[in-house]
């Protein structure tokens, strides 16, 4: 099986993929935050960086999917934080539409993105987290990433209205959306607890 793990920056998808990683004893896959050279200059300067940043992460998360590909073959279950149907539906196409990626690098990185797609399984189960904003917020803050200082508000909140329109018109395989903005399934064993019964019921029919 293979769970994917979408939504906007800061809603709880990394820690959220380890929990369900150590639950159900499946392998994490996770987004390269860490080794993306491309990333503090971006939120520095968003359209001088924004097609290098999103063809790193298109190639990043390219291969990852065909790692995924591997361990389903060898029958291991999946979890993965965030997906490369993301990085096209979401955040290149915004930052295309906020004037921050010109139309021809638009188009060429869409170019690349239709060559891959046709290559990638989709997951098993897409797994939402919806949050609204004060929680995106808090949750950013928290972690403190000195890269994500210069974040703008209306920058989340723009992501968060294109996740809703990408997600109103999902069909590739089964969704489960879990909105967390009051959830705390850290602290809260009993929150993690529900994502996990909503989850199993979705993918294997238990209650």
């Amino acid at each position: 099986m293979h769970i994917a793990i979408v939504g906007n920056i800061g809603a709880g998808k990394t820690t959220l993929a380890h929990k369900l990683a150590h639950h159900f004893n499946w392998e994490v896959f996770l987004e390269d935050v860490d080794h993306n050279p491309y990333l503090k200059d971006f939120y520095d300067d968003m359209p001088r960086w924004a097609f290098h940043l999103q063809v790193y992460f298109l190639n990043s998360r390219f291969r990852q999917t065909q790692r995924i590909k591997e361990m389903k073959q060898l029958g291991k279950g999946v979890i993965q934080d965030r997906t490369i149907y993301e990085d096209a539906h979401i955040f290149a196409a915004n930052l295309h539409e906020s004037g921050m990626m010109i139309e021809r690098d638009y188009q060429n990185y869409l170019g690349l993105f239709e060559s891959m797609i046709s290559m990638v399984d989709p997951p098993d189960l897409l797994l939402y987290l919806k949050a609204d904003l004060p929680k995106l917020i808090h949750q950013i803050e928290k972690r403190g990433r000195d890269y994500e200082n210069n974040m703008r508000i209306e920058y989340l909140r723009n992501l968060n209205e294109h996740y809703e329109r990408w997600i109103s018109n999902y069909k590739d395989g089964k969704l489960l959306i879990v909105d967390v903005s009051q959830l705390d399934y850290v602290s809260r064993p009993e929150d993690l607890g529900t994502i996990i019964e909503r989850i199993q019921a979705d993918l294997f029919g238990l209650f």
